[in-house]
This record gives structure tokens, sequence and C-alpha cells, in this order.
């Protein structure tokens, strides 16, 4: 199984109506017959005006091969891709891999959840390390949170981890957080965590209408 991360860049204002495409147009045209929609986010907080969607397909061939029979579809290039093109202003595209053992798991509860999505970037050769630390603390951290999905990248940008968090709200994500930096064992990871890591970033996402991931 393989996963694409898809950023795309929306010029301001232009939001609202490129979700409506994509729910009335998109979705329809392509449901789940080209990939399956994982979960389809917009940006709360960090980089703006940005919508965020993961996809699952069997392997690169099938990935291939799906997205050869789609640009094939008279609705989807005549249809839906002339209306959101104008409206994009950026795409970046990043092919993923589950590490063993982390399962993507939807968040328990029912309603709607805010998610946070953390890109890390390592040194060349550091993810495995880095890795091991973090699968030997997920016990400790996921007594206050589920992870939703931890990946390394495989095509685009190397060297990455891409972890995905579910919260009630934005005050669930500051208490857990809160609590969790509490946990001496936490503090040791940071420790161990920290020097394998080059960059880090986040952003704080909230569902699209159409995503399987509520």
């Amino acid at each position: 199984m393989i996963y694409e991360l898809r950023t795309y860049t929306l010029i301001p204002g232009t939001q609202a109506e490129y979700l409506r495409l994509s729910r009335d147009i998109g979705r329809k045209i392509r449901g789940d017959r080209f990939g399956k929609l994982e979960g389809a986010w917009t940006t709360e907080f960090g980089t703006l005006n940005q919508y965020v969607h993961l996809w699952s397909f069997a392997d690169l061939n099938e990935r291939e091969r799906l997205r050869g029979a789609l640009a094939k579809d008279e609705g989807w290039t005549k249809e839906y891709l002339p209306q959101i093109r104008p409206m994009l202003l950026a795409q970046e595209n990043k092919i993923l891999y589950a590490v063993d053992g982390v399962p993507l798991t939807p968040p328990t509860g029912g309603g709607r959840h805010v998610y946070e999505l953390r890109t890390y970037r390592t040194p060349v050769g550091k993810i495995p390390e880095w890795l091991g630390h973090l699968k030997a603390i997920l016990p400790v951290r996921e007594k206050y949170s589920k992870i939703v999905g931890l990946w390394t990248t495989d095509i685009a940008q190397l060297n990455q981890v891409v972890h995905l968090w579910a919260y009630n709200d934005l005050n669930h994500r500051a208490e857990v957080r809160a609590k969790v930096v509490q946990e001496p064992e936490w503090q040791a990871f940071l420790k161990k965590g920290y020097p394998l890591l080059a960059e880090m970033h986040s952003v704080i996402l909230s569902p699209a209408e159409t995503s399987p991931l509520a």
C-alpha cells in the first residue's frame, strides 16, 4: 500500500468555490474508482488557503494505471479541471509508505475533529533511528491521544517523517500536549529525538465536507 499526499495552494478568496466544485463535481466523477480518498482538509493554522488530500493505492503501478484512466475521463478533463485550475497557485505531491505497525486509524468518537499534520526532516540516514525512538514511546504518547497515521516519504522531499494526529478541538490539543510534556519518558524521548531532526513543520487542518476522516 502506498499513500499520496497532495497539497494545493489556492488563490485567496477561492477556497469556498474550490470546495464546492470538489464536492459537487470532482468527487462525483472520481469517487474511489481512481484511488481511495482517505482524508481531505483545509488549513486552519500554518500556511493558509491550502487544500490537503490523502489518497491510497495498492502500489505505484496501480496509481499510474488509475491516474491514466482518470486522465481519459471527459467529465474530469473537460468539466472539472478547467474550473479548478485557475484557482491553483501551486501543487505539492508526496508518495508515502506507512511505518510498520502504525496503520492509518480513524479517530475514535463521533463528530468532527481537528487534525494536526506534522512533517519532520532528518539528516540523511537518520530516519530509522528517530522512528525507533518514536515507536518505543508511542504507548506513552497514545495515553493522551491516538496517532492517525505515520509515514515516511519515498518520492518528493526525502528523509521526511509525516504524522497525523486528531483532537476533539484546539483546546483538547493544548491539554494533551501540556500533559504529555510532563511525562518523564517523553522528556527522555525528546532529548534523544531532537538532535536527529533538521526541520519540523506543523499545520492545523479542518476536515472538508467530503473527507472520510471527519
